[in-house]
């Protein structure tokens, strides 16, 4: 046994829930608002959030399905309300 936890991925972890966080907020954002370029970077970011974590794995693939809900609820939105796509 060890008296000092394992630093496995630290900061690297760190940030990769981070941005699979702000891929979760940028894909509700973009419901709302110009889903046709806000939408698409969200998910690219959690792609790359999903490729550096093992710890936020889940974090992530959530990211991506929200991602992909998102543009397509933000397309039909803003196609239905005569809304700019992009």
């Amino acid at each position: 046994m060890s008296a000092t936890p394992s630093t496995t991925g630290g900061a690297r972890e760190a940030v990769a829930g981070f941005v699979a966080a702000a891929s979760l907020f940028a894909s509700l954002l973009g419901v709302a608002y110009r889903p046709a370029r806000i939408i698409p970077i969200a998910i690219l970011l959690a792609l790359v959030a999903a490729r550096m974590t093992e710890r936020y794995n889940r974090l992530a693939a959530l990211a991506v399905a929200v991602g992909a809900v998102c543009f397509l609820l933000g397309m039909t939105v803003a196609v239905l309300t005569e809304n700019p796509l992009y």
